[in-house]
Parts: C-alpha cells; structure tokens; sequence
C-alpha cells in the first residue's frame, strides 16, 4: 500500500509524463497542442476562416509522433490546407506507400493515430460519412490524388509515409499535378534547401467553386478551383543573389487546377492574401502567417 506521500508524488509525476498528443487526432484547436503547433509558424494558425465548427482540426499523427496538420472540410471531404515543416531533400518520392485515413474523423473514440485503408467493405461505408475513400478516386482518371504536403518536401520515412493519408490529399487535374504544380513543388524545394537556415513553414491549401467528384449520384469529393501555397523562413541567407533573396523571408504561389491556363504564380503574400480573400469563406482580417512572416522586435 503507497503512503499518503507516495501517492501524492506519483500523481505529480503522472503530470509530467502525460503526453498530450497521444489521444489527439482531431483537435479543438492547433495551438492547445504543443508538438502540433510546432508545424504552424509561432504556434498560431492562418485566422479568419469563418466556417468554425463546420471544420475539423487534424494533427496528423503516426505511430504516436505528429507529422503535420491540416484544416478539413468534413461535408466536402477535402483538406482546405496542410501546414508543415519542409525538411531538405533530394525531392526523391517514395514507392508504394500505402494509402491511409484518419479515424478520429470518422469517431472520436478512435486511434488518434492515421491507420492504412483498411480492406473491409463494411469500414469503407462507416468511413464514408466523414471522410473521402479510395474509391471515390476509381473511376475519375482525369484526377489524380495531390498531396498538400508533398512526400518530397520531407527526408524522414515516417514523415514522407505521413503525407499518404487521403485527408491530405485533394482532386488535382493530372496534367497540372505532373506539370506546372510539380515544377513549382521542386522550385520551392531547392530555394529553402539552398537559402532557408532555420525552420522553413510551409501551409499549401485550396479554394472551391463547388465542383464535386461523384459516385453512385452522391457528391463525394471537393474538386480546387485553385491551388495556392506559401512559405515563411525568418531565417534566411542575406547574400543569397537577389533573385532568390526578393523570395524570403515569405512568399506565395498561386495555379489553376485546369489542363490549360494552369502556370504557377508567385506572388507577394499580401497579394496572395488578397487574391485568397475573393475566393475563401474568410474574413477581412484573414493572414495565413502570424505577423506575416515578420519577426516582433523584441
């Protein structure tokens, strides 16, 4: 039997070996959770999206670490963004991962941890209320699945393994996802490789006219309008040439989801900001980084 004090020093120990993130997946917020904020520049998300409670908040987690995380549209069965860390790479992508979801969608007394697709047709019907399937990417071969946060943009295996969830990934017209979007992917990966010195925050998101995947004449899955990216690196090289330094310590990108008039653009991130305001459920206060990117004089 503990004594009185035994216990007592037990339940202070208890305190400080709980680990919060293990029973999280879907969160109330980003920032109540310290490793997961660790992906958002400053621990604080992009503010000003007006959807609210619609919207889920996934710390994307696996094998009990948080990768990333993502913002989702639980009635469109979209991610409207990822944010992550980019890690320097060779760009190399993996081979034959396999695809995952995230279960705590689906109930929150489930894993918190992303578990690979299961076989059974009768899990595919309990997924498929909150959540896209695999099948809903069957039968659309103009689509491809377009990850958020790209494979490439991570070094680690369970990192890159992480990005293979299907609530990371939305619709991309394979001619752009192979094309324009691809290019601009390794641009920005060999511009932080090259000239990012510190952490390099990395959101990539989509806006939606309303466009639906469609299986057995239900809607199944948002289709982009458009693409957009951008990245924050405070810590940058101030003799990079000034093409690239122009590019620091943050930048945007936008690109049409289209087969045609599909170019990446890069772009201010206020312009982006401006650009995202016409075509997001978003307030006028709507900042995708903290501060824009710009370190508080302390």
């Amino acid at each position: 039997m503990r004594s009185t004090w035994q216990q007592s020093w037990y339940a202070v120990l208890s305190m400080f070996l709980w680990v919060p993130w293990a029973w999280c997946g879907v969160v109330e917020d980003f920032d109540h959770v310290e490793h997961c904020k660790d992906y958002i520049y400053m621990g604080i998300p992009p503010r000003g999206y007006l959807a609210g409670s619609n919207l889920k908040k996934i710390c994307q987690i696996l094998e009990d670490n948080p990768r990333f995380v993502t913002l989702y549209d639980p009635r469109r069965h979209m991610p409207l963004y990822s944010a992550y860390t980019f890690k320097r790479s060779d760009g190399e992508k993996s081979m034959d991962q396999p695809w995952m979801y995230e279960p705590q969608l689906a109930s929150s007394k489930s894993s918190s941890n992303m578990e690979v697709y299961p076989q059974s047709s009768q899990m595919h019907m309990r997924l498929m209320d909150s959540q896209a399937v695999l099948e809903d990417f069957t039968d659309v071969p103009q689509y491809v699945r377009g990850q958020l946060n790209p494979d490439q943009h991570q070094l680690e295996p369970l990192d890159k393994a992480a990005t293979y969830t299907l609530s990371n990934v939305v619709p991309q017209i394979r001619e752009f996802n192979t094309g324009p979007w691809a290019q601009h992917e390794d641009r920005i990966r060999r511009r932080l490789n090259n000239y990012c010195r510190g952490n390099a925050y990395v959101i990539t998101g989509v806006t939606s006219a309303g466009n639906m995947i469609r299986r057995d004449n239900q809607d199944r899955v948002g289709i982009p309008e458009y693409m957009w990216t951008a990245y924050c690196c405070p810590d940058y090289d101030h003799n990079a040439p000034y093409l690239e330094r122009y590019h620091f310590p943050v930048f945007g990108a936008y690109g049409l989801n289209n087969r045609v008039n599909n170019a990446v653009v890069e772009v201010p991130i206020k312009t982006l900001e401006t650009f995202l305001k016409g075509r997001l459920d978003v307030d006028k206060n709507y900042q995708i980084f903290y501060n824009d990117c710009v370190l508080d004089d302390l």
